[in-house]
């Protein structure tokens, strides 16, 4: 009768430790899946293609990164109920808080650009043009965001992450060196050209990019969680982070599998999936397409969120998803704006994708570094974190995470200073 009991207690417990990291769960899953982007993917298929298996190691770190930074936006949100543009502000004043969220409104305009580079280069796989592929996509979205409550707009991004299963598939469809690919994500080794520099400081900012920090931070205040639940707000982090870096390691493996072992460049994620067909058979190139889009979906929907939350915390106007428009005009309007440009950006006539898709990312790397430094400060600051304060031992992960940023950085400011 005693065992029984126990084991009852013992399962009443684990439903509860259950529930509650189902009702957290959200903004750890969509801002690292989210990174799995139309420009991410493109980065990732460039660096399997022409770099096969070898620089895997680059991901691994990256995403090791994601999970230390992602987790720290979600602590500093939770503990202080702020967003990281308006944080900055409040405790750098408004000039500090004015250029940060400068860097993050030209790395989010940049990088939703490439998100609707994606959707033309995904749906002109199926033969629709991106005239009519990035309207509908654009105006889709904003929908969704404006007319959906909060859990309804979550529920429905989380749906659209299901399509990443695709590269998993292809993976598997290709049949990888398995040994080669594991060799490469332990034992680093990295070609020093131009190339290979700015394509790993491209998979660096793809991978934790500024729009990501933002986000998630923001999220997590909008979503109300509270210092109880970061516990299990970290599962969902870690989840997210590892899924992200799992989906890219898929990516890289299937293009290093089919074109890398014969000498196939591309130049953007659409070229990877024509260039299976040949390679893997149709059913390879379809999965890939079907990632493309579910990919450029999701994160046109959430990226233009980040921008929005951070120019509300900046100006000090109210918004969250649950306000609706009337309530808050101004949140809704710069979402609006943001998805705006960049769909008429990408319908330029002549308007080439891959610079957008794979230069937006290296510029996040760049832009990544000052915010980064911001966020380890704000961490460190026993006044405002109290006993959540960032103590030494941590402090050392994310310091040696800026420095892998920095050494990225500088290291392509003297590859391209010696072009």
């Amino acid at each position: 009768m005693t065992r029984s009991r126990t084991e009852a207690r013992a399962g009443a417990r684990w439903k509860i430790r259950l529930l509650a990291i189902a009702a957290v769960v959200g903004p750890g899953l969509l801002a690292g899946l989210s990174d799995d982007d139309p420009p991410g993917i493109t980065t990732y298929s460039v660096l399997g293609a022409e770099y096969g298996y070898e620089l895997l190691w680059v991901l691994l770190l990256s995403t090791l990164a994601l999970i230390a930074f992602h987790t720290l936006a979600v602590r500093l949100g939770v503990v202080t109920g702020q967003g990281l543009i308006g944080l900055v502000r409040d405790r750098y004043g408004p000039r500090v808080g004015g250029l940060a969220l400068l860097l993050l409104l030209i790395a989010n305009l940049g990088t939703t650009c490439a998100e609707l580079a994606g959707v033309a280069a995904g749906s002109e796989l199926f033969g629709v043009s991106r005239n009519v592929s990035v309207p509908l996509v654009a105006v889709g979205v904003t929908v969704l965001v404006l007319k959906g409550a909060f859990h309804r707009v979550e529920h429905i991004l989380m749906a659209l992450a299901a399509a990443f299963i695709s590269y998993v598939v292809a993976g598997f469809v290709v049949h990888p060196d398995w040994g080669q690919a594991a060799r490469g994500l332990v034992v680093p080794s990295m070609p020093v050209t131009n190339e290979s520099v700015l394509i790993v400081t491209a998979t660096v900012g793809t991978t934790l990019a500024p729009w990501g920090l933002s986000f998630i931070q923001s999220y997590a205040v909008d979503k109300r969680l509270r210092v109880a639940d970061l516990r299990y707000e970290r599962i969902d982090v870690v989840v997210g982070s590892v899924l992200t870096g799992v989906i890219g390691f898929f990516v890289v493996v299937t293009c290093a599998a089919t074109l890398h072992v014969r000498g196939v460049s591309v130049e953007s994620a659409a070229d990877a999936a024509s260039a299976l067909e040949p390679l893997a058979g149709t059913y390879a190139r379809l999965l890939f397409g079907l990632g493309i889009l579910g990919a450029a979906l999701l994160a046109a929907a959430i990226l233009p969120l980040s921008t929005a939350y951070s120019v509300c915390e900046f100006t000090g106007h109210e918004g969250a998803l649950d306000d609706g428009f009337r309530r808050a005009p101004f949140f809704y309007g710069t979402y609006v704006i943001m998805i705006g440009i960049a769909a008429t950006v990408v319908l330029l006539p002549g308007i080439s994708l891959v610079p957008i898709l794979v230069l937006t990312q290296v510029l996040n790397a760049i832009l990544l570094l000052p915010l980064m430094v911001l966020m380890y400060r704000l961490a460190r600051d026993a006044r405002l974190m109290g006993e959540h304060v960032v103590h030494t031992a941590a402090s050392v992960v994310y310091a040696g995470t800026i420095g892998l940023i920095g050494s990225c950085v500088g290291a392509l400011l003297v590859v391209s200073l010696r072009a």
